[in-house]
């Protein structure tokens, strides 16, 4: 019986460490450029890809905001419940190819993620090379 209570929780202490080392959950946005806390992006996995919606604008003044310049499906919407990124794959302990929208100016950019701990994300958008682009970093919102 303490073998089967004891491999019980490992099991379950496996998981939830591992569940911590991913990508998914809440992520508390930090601007770059101000360093206040701009928003709650969900990031999520849909058909074997990355994605994240905005699902919370911390400054009041803001919740309101339409993505004027957003292109396609994407304009005029409001920010509050659009997809920034979009159709990340797993290479190594990095999520790539796939795109971040700035809704600010509405431009999509190719983009990479990686956790840098299990609370803290690296969010880089650029053009062209990684060399050229901006990196923001995310913390990951306690249940």
């Amino acid at each position: 019986m303490k073998k089967i209570i004891t491999v019980g929780l490992l099991l379950v202490t496996t998981l939830f460490y591992a569940q911590n080392k991913s990508v998914l959950g809440k992520w508390k946005t930090i601007d770059d450029e101000t360093g206040k806390a701009k928003s709650i992006v969900e990031i999520y996995e849909k058909s074997g890809k990355i994605y994240g919606k905005v699902i919370d604008i911390l400054d009041s003044e803001h919740k309101n905001d339409l993505c004027k310049d957003c292109p396609g499906e994407d304009a005029k919407k409001p920010i509050l419940g659009i997809t920034v990124i979009k159709g990340l794959s797993k290479d190594g302990a990095e999520y790539g190819g796939g795109k971040i929208l700035d809704p600010k100016n509405g431009k999509m950019y190719k983009c990479f993620i990686a956790l840098e701990g299990n609370d803290k994300l690296k969010v880089r958008g650029y053009i062209g090379f990684s060399l050229l682009g901006r990196t923001q970093y995310w913390y990951r919102l306690k249940s």
